[in-house]
């Protein structure tokens, strides 16, 4: 999707509207799956072209990263497109200089890397929760907008979206995960502790948008009270903002299967099955 399209499409919708409007289960199917197609001939292009991408996924708990990260990725070949959710830093970890547990995990050429959260952490959860110290986080701060440019030098497309969610629709779909068993265990300990900070992450975001909301490297902002609506909106903004064209590829031909010539298949009775419960 080129940016003159995707800037017509938002042109046409008032911006007091575009979050009431709903999308019924159909139209965000018909929408995703064309989406989905468009995600692929992007990541046969960045292979192609040996590009390297990195997208880091951030915002408040509840706000949506996970559900776009699993739109995106779940249609591509996860050895161009990986995700990665870092879990909490070990002692060694802790000792290292910041962004060293995550310079591992950025792309080689032809890779696309996607972070549910990132180094931001530093200026979220661990400001608020007092996990690093004021000169810690002073550092962060300063050093966040050179390192952020020396990837972007370096040859690395640097895109961050902030997943913008309102406190009642966060409250909401905590409630929900309460009642939901397969989603339980989505509220941590620190995600509970965090409805009580409302406040401290909404200066905390404003403080890091002042810092690292920069020209080479903006922040996005993703209004996500709807989750399907933001889904569509985040992957086709993603699409736009990487050129790319889809390649052409050799008709697959599919070859005979060799026949069965001496071949004597062992008796089913020697292997074990699983239950046909269903």
């Amino acid at each position: 999707m080129s940016k003159d399209k995707y800037k017509a499409i938002l042109k046409n919708i008032e911006p007091e509207k575009r979050d009431k409007r709903r999308i019924n289960q159909k139209l965000y199917n018909k929408e995703l799956a064309k989406l989905q197609i468009e995600l692929v001939k992007l990541q046969e292009w960045i292979k192609h072209n040996n590009l390297k991408v990195v997208v880091l996924f951030e915002g408040r708990d509840a706000a949506g990263k996970g559900g776009v990260i699993k739109r995106i990725s779940q249609s591509l070949n996860p050895r161009v497109c990986k995700v990665v959710a870092l879990g909490t830093p070990t002692d060694r970890e802790k000792s290292q200089w910041y962004f060293q547990r995550y310079v591992p995990h950025l792309p080689a050429a032809g890779e696309m890397v996607l972070f549910d959260r990132s180094w931001y952490n530093r200026a979220g959860v661990e400001r608020v929760m007092n996990f690093c110290t004021t000169d810690e986080y002073n550092e962060f701060m300063r050093t966040c907008p050179d390192f952020e440019r020396m990837l972007i030098r370096s040859g690395i497309i640097l895109i961050k979206y902030w997943f913008s969610v309102s406190d009642e629709e966060q409250e909401g779909r905590f409630q929900s995960r309460i009642d939901d068993p397969t989603k339980g265990w989505k509220l941590s300990p620190m995600d509970l502790e965090s409805r009580e900070k409302w406040l401290d992450y909404s200066k905390a975001k404003d403080e890091m948008f002042k810092y690292t909301d920069t020209k080479q490297s903006p922040w996005y902002v993703v209004p996500a009270d709807n989750k399907k609506r933001a889904r569509l909106n985040c992957i086709s903004h993603l699409l736009s903002l990487i050129p790319y064209e889809e390649l052409e590829h050799e008709k697959i031909v599919l070859s005979p299967r060799k026949k069965e010539e001496g071949y004597i298949r062992p008796p089913f009775s020697d292997q074990t099955f699983v239950p046909e419960i269903f």
